[in-house]
């Protein structure tokens, strides 16, 4: 008889939470009782799992010690990261955080399952696993494989993210302004998810501005990928926030060793053979990826692979992921699935 886990959902009526749920569900995650926390509003609710109804919980202090807990995803911002996942840990549960607060302490593992499944094993000295940020996630996909090929030395990324990184909030505000347009009352329309008006428009700014130059955004990109790679590449991103209701694209510039002549057939083929991968690369036809692709997938789709122009060490492609899936939720299950089977190979020893 298979083992059941009792798993809390903290933020459960979120996008992010939501979509937990699907992807459990489409990956047999092995529920046992299933608990779904979120805030005092949002009590009265159901959530739907399965084929059953479960009501929403209020989070409080307590509940992880009122229930019996053994894998706790977090997304419901940092903020309630710092205030509540102690009380998780402390329940007995493990903390699988999908907000920033927890990335970067350095006790802490970042995880991307394909990548550095290995690190998972680290969560005993705090109870808690980190997942890392969405822009991030997708990129270390396909850096890893090239990293093992050739070694790499720098990475210039600039983003494209869809406006499922702010959340329910921005897409409704996108798909609001874009009705206001075609009514012609763009002028009126409301900016509360993003500064600036997101229809008809790229915003050059996805998070705080930092002193240096750089947003946070950007920072999360470089000093994470750094952590999971357990290297230390040079990393230049810059973030955009473009107007795509779901899935984030990225234009990668690889830089591998000075001496090396890169080989883009076994490039093509060292990213296609990596897990949860897969390369769209055929641009004559029109074969590239593109958001309308990996929408509701948890593939990353890699395509317009090619080698630089000036530089025998340089490769260029673009990469396009499900933020709000392979960036968030089904990132957070992969973790799930692993640190599963960690315990089921730590009982058989």
């Amino acid at each position: 008889m298979s083992i059941k886990y009792n798993v809390a959902v903290v933020g459960a009526t979120g996008a992010v939470g939501e979509e937990l749920f699907r992807v459990m569900a489409e990956l047999n995650f092995p529920v046992g009782e299933l608990l779904p926390l979120a805030s005092a509003k949002s009590v009265g609710t159901n959530i739907e799992f399965n084929g059953k109804e479960y009501p929403v919980i209020e989070l409080t202090e307590t509940v992880f010690e009122e229930n019996e807990v053994h894998i706790a995803f977090f997304s419901a911002g940092g903020s309630i990261s710092a205030k509540f996942a102690k009380y998780a840990v402390e329940g007995g549960a493990v903390v699988i955080d999908n907000t920033s607060h927890f990335r970067m302490e350095p006790n802490i593992p970042l995880v991307v399952p394909e990548v550095n499944p290995e690190d998972i094993a680290l969560w005993r000295e705090t109870g808690i696993i980190a997942n890392p940020n969405c822009s991030t996630i997708q990129m270390v996909q396909a850096l890893k494989p090239l990293d093992d090929l050739y070694g790499i030395e720098r990475v210039d990324v600039s983003t494209y993210q869809a406006t499922s990184g702010a959340g329910k909030a921005g897409m409704e505000e996108l798909v609001q302004q874009m009705q206001d347009f075609f009514a012609f009352k763009l002028d009126e329309t409301k900016k509360e998810a993003f500064m600036h008006q997101i229809a008809l428009n790229v915003i050059p700014q996805v998070d705080k501005a930092m002193d240096n130059g750089f947003t946070k955004e950007e920072e999360k990109m470089i000093y994470e990928t750094q952590k999971i790679l357990h290297k230390d590449i040079a990393v230049a991103a810059t973030c955009v926030r473009v107007p795509v209701l779901r899935s984030h694209s990225e234009s990668i510039t690889v830089t591998f060793d000075k001496d090396i002549d890169v080989n883009v057939n076994k490039i093509r083929e060292a990213i296609n053979n990596f897990e949860n991968v897969e390369v769209m690369d055929d641009l004559p036809n029109g074969i590239y990826p593109m958001p309308i692709i990996s929408t509701d997938t948890d593939t990353t789709f890699v395509g317009r692979i090619r080698k630089d122009i000036y530089a025998q060490n340089i490769v260029h492609f673009f990469n396009v992921a499900d933020q709000v899936r392979v960036g968030a939720a089904t990132n957070s299950v992969r973790i799930g699935l692993k640190w599963i089977e960690l315990q089921q190979d730590d009982m058989i020893c």
